[in-house]
């Protein structure tokens, strides 16, 4: 494996403005999506990544964005380093596998969130009034519980900080009525293809997020798709409602965090190497399942 990516720094290319994960540079008519191996947790991005992240984000989000193509158009203009601009040439080495030439959309200022269980504040809002982003869901059901016909739960997009829950209402007062729709309406239909391939596969997609921009006037899907760091995924032979559900993604670090005396504020803890390495490999094993 590659030596480890915690941020990228080019020079020439310019100043990319980093996210959790993401180095984003613009490059005029496109963006650069540069997936780092960096890791957050409880919205705070720890001092070591985990090997191999990055390129296993970018992989999974390539191969469902190929997927849906026929459900939604989506911001890839180029995924190999070769077909990207000349200045980037030199940058192969930290760029291939990694890194994506994408469209210069208008991002649409709400998180699509769509739930097929209960899980994580979903559960949480259940749990106090029986309703999700202000829907009603059925009398006693539990953590993890299926819910029959997925739910669109929408929220705001915070640059900082966490996203707040907001109703189908709210979101047709920020986007109007027509995109709101529209949004939804993708947004359960590239949830239900994706569930259904991943049942076939031994997999639950639980819930997953993902960002649409606008591109020539037309809606388009942006950033990552149904990844380890935007999806609950679960085990089917595993699974059993009730209870909190091992997941492949990176609760072992929210896991091993809670047992610190940590007040999850910067900077963040040193993770030790085998809390790293059971990431990784749980990383790793997500994408040879879905992608053999």
């Amino acid at each position: 494996m590659r030596d480890i990516v915690l941020k990228t720094e080019m020079p020439d290319i310019g100043v990319p403005r980093r996210g959790k994960v993401r180095d984003i540079y613009d490059l005029g008519e496109h963006l650069l999506l540069v997936v780092t191996d960096r890791v957050s947790a409880f919205d705070v991005v720890l001092p070591n990544g985990i090997p191999g992240k990055g390129t296993v984000l970018t992989a999974i989000s390539v191969f469902w964005f190929k997927m849906m193509e026929d459900i939604v158009k989506n911001h890839i203009v180029a995924t190999d380093v070769k077909d990207f601009p000349q200045k980037l040439q030199k940058y192969k080495d930290t760029l291939e596998g990694r890194s994506l030439l994408v469209k210069k959309a208008k991002v649409v200022p709400v998180e699509c969130i769509v739930r097929g269980y209960l899980s994580g504040s979903g559960w949480k809002s259940y749990q106090k009034d029986g309703t999700v982003c202000g829907i009603k869901l059925p009398a006693g059901m539990s953590e993890s519980s299926k819910i029959e016909q997925p739910i669109f739960t929408p929220s705001t997009k915070a640059d900082a900080g966490h996203d707040i829950n907001i109703s189908f209402d709210e979101v047709r007062e920020i986007i109007g009525d027509d995109t709101a729709a529209k949004l939804k309406t993708l947004t359960l239909k590239v949830y239900g293809r994706a569930r259904d391939y991943a049942e076939k596969k031994g997999i639950i997609i639980a819930d997953t997020k993902m960002e649409f921009g606008i591109y020539n006037n037309e809606i388009t899907l942006i950033d990552e798709l149904l990844t380890p760091d935007s999806s609950r995924f679960w085990g089917i032979k595993d699974y059993a409602p009730g209870r909190s559900q091992d997941s492949f993604d990176k609760q072992i670090v929210r896991d091993y965090l809670l047992t610190l005396d940590w007040d999850q504020t910067p900077p963040g803890p040193e993770l030790p190497e085998d809390i790293v390495k059971k990431t990784s490999e749980r990383y790793q094993g997500i994408l040879r399942i879905l992608t053999n």
